[in-house]
């Protein structure tokens, strides 16, 4: 099927550079050709990938857009479960982020993140999305953030799965861009010397069912190792909590705290960090599971849909 995709795709390519197609008729044109793709290549359940940006994108459903994002070194099969309820009435854009789980590094200048949020404004600005809403887990939600911040991101909502506006706060009240860079190097260089095993005893803090740890464990080793170094090294030392007031769109925030219980952690003491770094934000909700550990979705699946749902339907 792969071979039959990219002459697809070739020949969208060379018929958009033979006819001159107008930018009012790009969206239109480009729709079509999407729908010739899944015709010829003999995808099923309306599954489109496109493959014109630098990260991989993969469409499922038809209605309002869901722009769904994973965390660091993630793939956006993390999503599936939730697609396959989710994509019954609504379109869901499936990414994963170029140098994560498989997908291929791209050279950027600048910072990652804002790399990230160039590309998902020209997705945005050059697809034709019905009321895009941005689904962000961990890194992704973060992403999120640094889109919606801007007056003119497109978007119409936010969710965001367990994420910061800056997460060394959550840790140290005081913490600032410029004292965050050395706890986050010495992280970035923890992580990169981290052994299969420890890493998977890691993930066991953030994930609760043994399939699923493998099967993040199996994206980490397909990641590229400088690109997960540098999104890390950026989510650690970039502050949005100032920058948030400015967003203007409706926000859930979905956070956990299960997995600190052990270390003196309560639901309450959790809630009120997630509450003071977004007390800048104009129109938020803030929901905990009782349940889930970092990856909501996979640890407290029914409270991820309701609550997103709900969230949607509002």
């Amino acid at each position: 099927m792969g071979g039959r995709m990219g002459q697809v795709v070739s020949m969208q390519h060379n018929i958009q550079i033979r006819f001159r197609i107008s930018e009012s008729m790009r969206g239109v044109f480009r729709r079509s050709m999407q729908m010739l793709i899944v015709a010829m290549a003999g995808l099923v359940s309306g599954q489109v990938l496109y493959a014109d940006y630098a990260f991989e994108a993969r469409v499922v459903g038809e209605g309002q857009a869901l722009i769904l994002i994973p965390g660091l070194g993630c793939s956006g099969e993390v999503w599936q479960e939730s697609v396959s309820t989710l994509s019954q009435s609504r379109q869901c854009h499936i990414l994963t982020l170029p140098g994560f789980a498989g997908v291929p590094a791209v050279a950027h200048e600048g910072n990652y993140v804002e790399f990230i949020k160039t590309e998902l404004k020209r997705y945005l600005e050059q697809e034709p999305l019905e009321r895009p809403v941005l689904v962000g887990h961990s890194l992704g939600g973060f992403i999120g953030l640094l889109l919606a911040c801007e007056a003119d991101s497109g978007l119409a909502g936010l969710v965001i799965v367990d994420s910061l506006p800056f997460l060394p706060a959550a840790m140290n009240p005081g913490a600032t861009e410029a004292s965050a860079k050395g706890m986050a190097s010495g992280m970035v260089q923890q992580a990169q010397s981290m052994q299969p095993d420890q890493h998977r005893q890691m993930l066991s803090t953030m994930i609760t069912d043994p399939e699923h740890i493998e099967e993040a464990l199996k994206w980490s080793s397909e990641s590229d190792r400088t690109t997960v170094s540098q999104a890390m090294m950026e989510l650690y030392t970039t502050d949005l909590r100032d920058d948030i007031a400015d967003i203007r769109i409706p926000v859930l925030v979905m956070g956990s705290w299960v997995a600190y219980k052990n270390f003196g952690a309560t639901r309450e003491s959790t809630e009120s960090i997630f509450r003071a770094q977004y007390a800048a934000l104009p129109q938020v909700e803030i929901k905990m599971t009782d349940v889930g550990k970092h990856f909501i979705m996979w640890d407290d699946p029914e409270f991820f849909l309701n609550e997103t749902v709900a969230f949607l339907e509002r």
